[in-house]
C-alpha cells in the first residue's frame, strides 16, 4: 500500500517520495487513517517503527487542506499555534520538529519548537508572528505560559509523543497545566513506545473514545536486534570494550553508561587507547552535546558515551552497534536503549557488559522482555566466579541519577531517583539540532550513510531520556 492510498494530499506525499520511501509501515497503515477520521488516538509501538511520521503525516494533512489551511497564501503570514507536540526532551522535540519541516514543505504550514538550555527571546520572536505547528518540551513551555509569550487558545490538535517517558521524568503536573490551558473542544493523539498501566490511566482522562492501536507485543524488543550479554569483572569492563571494539573493527558504536562521571571516565580511558569517542549527558552544555551527536550521525566519530538521556534521541540510520556499559535501572530503558540499532527493519547488534553487581537488573530486564538473553564469556575476560556484588549505588554516589542540579545544558527535569543517568532531578536536557536533516526512512547503506531504497518507510525521530524542563 502507498502513502497516497492513506488519504494524503499530493503535496505531502511528494515530500515523502523524494525521501526515497513509499511503503508505510504498520503503525502508520493503522494511524493515519486513524488521525484524519479527526478521533483520538492511543497508539503504542516499538521504538523505530514509525510512530513519528505516524502522526506528522496526517496531521499536516488535516491542517494543510481545510478551510484555514486552505486559506494560507504562504508560509510567513501570521497565524495561530493550531497543532501542540509535546516530549519530553529537547533532542526529541528538535527532531520532531525537523520532521514536520521535511513532510511539510510543499504545504503553506510552518512550525517552530522550544525547549530550554537556549535562549527565550528568539523563541518568543517566532512565537508572537505564530506558528501552525509548535513542538516543545512541557518545562519551556511553561516558562512561555507563564510570561504570556504564547498563546494555545486556537489548538486543534495535541500530541503527546513518547508519555510514558514524560511519565517516568515526572511531568505529569506540568502537562495537567498546560492541558488546563488548551480548548475544550480538540483532537488527542497519546503516543508511546510502552503501553504501561499508567499511560492507559492517563489515557483515560485524556482521550474520548479513542481508537487504539498497538503494532508490537507490550514492552518487546525488535526481533531484528542480536542481543547478547558478556560476562565481566566489574574492574574489566573498559578493557573489554576496548577490546570489542577494537578486534570486530567497529565503527560506529553507542555506549549507554549509569552515570554522568562514569560516561566521562570512560572516554578518558577510551582516548588512552586509541578510540575517539565523546560523552553526551546533562552536565555537558548544549553545543559540546551538538557537536557530539553530529560527529557521531555523519560517522565522523567512531564512540558515543550517553547517559539515558539519549536512549530515546539518537535516530541514526543503521547504527550497527550499542553496549551497555552498565546495566539501566529502568528495566524499560533496556528496550530503549537497545532500540537505537535495529531501526526500520534494519539489523543490528545489542551487547551488555555485566558483571556481578548487576545481575538482579539483568534478571528484571529478562523478566520484562520476556526472554533469556544468551550468554558469551570472552577469552581473557573470564569474571570471577566468587565475586561478591557490591550495591550500585556505591559506586555511583554523587553521581546518582535524581541527583541535585546539573551544570552546562541543565534544565529541570523531573525525573524519578534512580531512574537512569541524567534524568535526575534537575538535571539537563538535550541538545537538538547540528546534524544533516533527518531523512524519515529507513537507510539501505551501511552506517547511516547508504543510499535510500524505496521500500523503507518514514519512522520517526528517536526519543531519549533527557532532563527535562531545561530553562
Amino acid at each position: 500500500m502507498s502513502f497516497s492510498s492513506l488519504g494524503l494530499s499530493d503535496a505531502i506525499v511528494r515530500a515523502v517520495t523524494e525521501a526515497g520511501y513509499t511503503t508505510p509501515t504498520p503503525i502508520q497503515l493503522q494511524a493515519i487513517p486513524a488521525v484524519l477520521n479527526g478521533g483520538d488516538l492511543l497508539a503504542g509501538a516499538q521504538t523505530g517503527t514509525g510512530k513519528t511520521a505516524g502522526f506528522t503525516l496526517p496531521l499536516l494533512q488535516r491542517l494543510s487542506t481545510d478551510a484555514a489551511g486552505a486559506a494560507l497564501t504562504s508560509n510567513t503570514t501570521t497565524r495561530p499555534i493550531r497543532a501542540l507536540i509535546l516530549t519530553p526532551t529537547r533532542e526529541l522535540a528538535a527532531q520532531v520538529e525537523e520532521s514536520v519541516r521535511i513532510y511539510g514543505k510543499y504545504t503553506k504550514l510552518n512550525s517552530t519548537v522550544i525547549f530550554g538550555g537556549v535562549g527565550i527571546n528568539p523563541q518568543i520572536k517566532q512565537l508572537k508572528h505564530g506558528v501552525d505547528v509548535l513542538v516543545a518540551t512541557p518545562g519551556r513551555l511553561l516558562d512561555h505560559m507563564e510570561q504570556r509569550t504564547v498563546n494555545l487558545s486556537k489548538v486543534e490538535i495535541l500530541i503527546l509523543d513518547e508519555a510514558d517517558r514524560m511519565l517516568d521524568m515526572g511531568f505529569i503536573r506540568d502537562i495537567k497545566k498546560v492541558l488546563a490551558a488548551l480548548p475544550a473542544k480538540r483532537q488527542n493523539l497519546l503516543f508511546s513506545a510502552t503501553f504501561s498501566d499508567e499511560i492507559k490511566a492517563l489515557a483515560d482522562g485524556l482521550l474520548n473514545k479513542p481508537a487504539t492501536i498497538e503494532v508490537a507485543r507490550r514492552n518487546s524488543t525488535v526481533e531484528v536486534i542480536a542481543q547478547k550479554i558478556h560476562p565481566v569483572d566489574r574492574d574489566k569492563k573498559h578493557p573489554m570494550l576496548a577490546h570489542l571494539i577494537k578486534s570486530n573493527d567497529w565503527s560506529q558504536v553507542l555506549v549507554f553508561t549509569r552515570t554522568k562521571h562514569g560516561a566521562n571516565k570512560l572516554v578518558e580511558q577510551l582516548g588512552a587507547d586509541g578510540i575517539g569517542a565523546m560523552a553526551i549527558h546533562g552536565n555537558k552544555s548544549q553545543s559540546a552535546r551538538t557537536k557530539a551527536l553530529s560527529e557521531f550521525k555523519d560517522n565522523k566519530l567512531q564512540v558515543l558515551v550517553a547517559t539515558d538521556i539519549a536512549a530515546r534521541g539518537i535516530d541514526i540510520d543503521q547504527l550497527p552497534h550499542v553496549v551497555n556499559y552498565d546495566l539501566p535501572n529502568i528495566p524499560e530503558d533496556y528496550v530503549h536503549r537497545i532500540g537505537r540499532t535495529g531501526r526500520a527493519g534494519a539489523t543490528g547488534e545489542a551487547v551488555s557488559l555485566v558483571c556481578v553487581d548487576e545481575h538482579d537488573m539483568l534478571k528484571d530486564i529478562e523478566k520484562l522482555i520476556k526472554q533469556t538473553l544468551p550468554r558469551e564469556v570472552i577469552p581473557g575476560f573470564e569474571p570471577d566466579l566468587n565475586a561478591r556484588a557490591q550495591p550500585v549505588q556505591l559506586r555511583s554516589a554523587g553521581h546518582r541519577p535524581g541527583g541535585g542540579r546539573s551544570g552546562g545544558g541543565g534544565g529541570q527535569g523531573r525525573g524519578k531517583p534512580g531512574g537512569g543517568g541524567g534524568g535526575g532531578a534537575k538535571t539537563g536536557g538535550g541538545g537538538g539540532g547540528g546534524s544533516k536533516p533527518r531523512a524519515p526512512g529507513a537507510s539501505a547503506g551501511g552506517n547511516g550513510g547508504g543510499a535510500r531504497t524505496g521500500t523503507s518507510a518514514p519512522r520517526p525521530a528517536a526519543p531519549h531520556r533527557s532532563g527535562g524542563r531545561g530553562r
